[in-house]
């Protein structure tokens, strides 16, 4: 068995600290600027149309404002909803959109946590639904040891997030000024694919679409990033602010990349569902398998 350490490079380490402080900033302002994760996620929402199960209990692992929890409070009306984020202030979002006379027949629980440890019994989620989250794991095939975990036998996994082409025009113009990560790095669809089977799922299914939004200018890209909360939070990120002259750098080379006048940002998102087996399959933890034969990626 070939055993994929993508996540767990230092290169690509984020400071899960960063990520909690820049979502909690951001969750106020968060829906005024989330075009593109709204678009996502009522496109991953439309997909339960095409899902035959009526689930009890749904997960909603990395819940944000809520937008999604609503879909799916919509689409499975007896479904108990657990809305799970590393942001409190995010579920703060969630809570204050529910009017209080309506809080005491509420079926939505909210559990502040990461993703990467959930705080959820084993075998006691019917659905585990993740839009635009996972990007923020160091250890994706851990995360989806976790799902397994939680999720029931016949249970489902459905998630997007973003692949390798993601904020390329970023990457590309900041590449030139510095060797600092200053934009993430995102796995292949190819390698998420193997990690769902790695962590004991099975018939996974995935698939691609690219984004592209516009702008009249680097600024306009760069303060959204800030609003959403999709600020730099590798752990070898530069420290301190970035000086004005190596901004200007960036600034020039982006301004290269328009198209018809606008600064563009490729955005590459990645759908993925897959099942739990019916059959009581024994699981498998990531120490089980890093004892296995290891091999490169």
């Amino acid at each position: 068995m070939k055993i994929y350490t993508k996540m767990t490079d230092t290169e690509t380490m984020l400071d899960k600290n960063k990520v909690r402080r820049s979502f909690d900033r951001s969750a106020a302002n968060y829906d005024k600027v989330a075009v593109l994760q709204r678009e996502v996620a009522h496109r991953m929402l439309e997909r339960l149309d095409f899902i035959r199960m009526q689930p009890e209990v749904i997960l909603d692992a990395g819940a944000g404002t809520g937008f999604v929890g609503k879909g799916l409070s919509r689409h499975y009306r007896k479904a108990d909803i657990i809305e799970l984020d590393i942001s409190i202030n995010m579920l703060r979002q969630i809570r204050g959109k529910t009017p209080w006379y309506r809080r005491p027949f509420n079926k939505k629980l909210l559990i502040c946590a990461d993703v990467e440890q959930l705080p959820v019994a084993g075998r006691s989620v019917d659905m585990l639904f993740s839009s635009l989250a996972i990007q923020w794991c160091n250890n994706l095939l851990q995360t989806f040891i976790e799902f397994r975990h939680v999720l029931r036998p016949g249970g489902l996994l459905m998630f997007t997030t973003f692949g390798p082409d993601t904020l390329k025009e970023l990457r590309e113009s900041w590449a030139g000024v510095d060797t600092y990560g200053h934009v993430s790095r995102f796995l292949d669809m190819h390698d998420i694919g193997d990690f769902l089977l790695q962590a004991g799922f099975a018939e996974p299914v995935m698939d691609v679409e690219h984004f592209t939004l516009t702008y009249p200018d680097v600024s306009g890209l760069m303060n959204d990033l800030r609003e959403l909360g999709a600020t730099n939070a590798l752990e070898q990120r530069p420290r301190g602010l970035t000086g004005p002259a190596s901004y200007r750098q960036m600034l020039q080379s982006y301004e290269g990349k328009r198209i018809d006048g606008l600064i563009p940002a490729t955005y590459e998102v990645i759908y993925g569902h897959a099942w739990v087996p019916d059959f009581q399959a024994p699981e498998v933890g990531l120490n089980e398998l890093m004892s296995s034969e290891q091999g490169p990626a």
